[in-house]
Formats: structure tokens, sequence, C-alpha cells
């Protein structure tokens, strides 16, 4: 398992940038048909901030990351250094980004919240996945990090167990 690029950019998987909001307009079809190889063939961690359009058929599990929100608005609104840490898995060096603070501003950084407040990205997991797959785990500081890493190796090495 290694972290790849962000398709979105480096593929060029969007359809146009939203000023308002400051940011591409993916085109979720050319990033599903882009994914659809890699997915098939397993081994594949998707980390994205939204899940609707994903294929239920492509996951075995998926977590929802929550974070309180004065939390998430001082991470949102604020740029600072990225904290970095290297994991080994499978003998695989995956590079995480800890809780990487963005620099949002205005319509960007108030649907961020919004999103949290209304657990969207939940409800979406909720309605586009069966409910025994989709987990929430919480995302406020380092050890929650830590501690999320390790839930999700854990599962990823008992259904290797339970499915070889």
């Amino acid at each position: 398992m290694m972290k790849q690029p962000n398709i979105l950019l480096t593929g060029e998987l969007y359809e146009g940038y939203d000023e308002e909001y400051q940011c591409p307009i993916l085109d979720e079809d050319r990033v599903v048909d882009e994914l659809e190889d890699k997915m098939t063939d397993g081994g594949v961690i998707v980390d994205y901030h939204g899940c609707d359009f994903f294929p239920e058929r492509w996951f075995h599990i998926v977590f929802v990351l929550r974070t309180d929100n004065s939390i998430l608005y001082d991470r949102l609104e604020r740029r600072r250094p990225v904290r970095r840490r290297q994991y080994l898995f499978s003998g695989c060096e995956y590079l995480i980004s800890a809780h990487k603070a963005r620099g949002y501003k205005g319509k960007k950084l108030q649907g961020n919240l919004d999103c949290e407040i209304f657990q969207t990205i939940y409800e979406e997991a909720m309605e586009s996945y069966k409910k025994e797959i989709v987990h929430q785990l919480p995302s406020n500081d380092p050890d929650d990090l830590e501690q999320n890493l390790d839930q999700i190796i854990q599962w990823i090495q008992q259904w290797m167990v339970d499915n070889n």
C-alpha cells in the first residue's frame, strides 16, 4: 500500500475551477474511470472528502473522520507547517500528513464547517454503502491519527485472515 499523488490534480480530472470556493471542480465520471482498474486489483485506500460517486463494489469498509468544529475551524483557517509521519505496512511506506492546515476562507471555510456540523459526509456514506461497513473515527489531534491508523491496520489484517 502506497500513498499516491492526488489524481484529481495530476491526472487533470477536473472540469473547471470554482472561483467562489477557490478549488477545481471534480469530474466524477473521469475519476471513477481513472481508478476502476486499480480498484479492481484491490489493496487500495481511497482518501477523499466525499464518497457518494464511488461504486459500492469498490469498498469492504468505509471510515469517516470526524472533527470537533472548534478544532476544524482552526485547522481549516490557519496555515501552519504540515507534520508528517511515516508508517510501514506490508513492507510499503505510507506517508501521512497529520492534520494539514489549509488556509481556507469565506464560503469554502463555512461549507466545510457546515458539512461537519450536519454530518453530511457520514450521511452520504450511510446512504451510499451498507451501514455495517461505515464507521466514524475521531480526528481531532495526533493521538487520534495514531489510534485510527492502528485500528485501520488491525481491520485490514483481520480482513486478510478472514478472506484469504
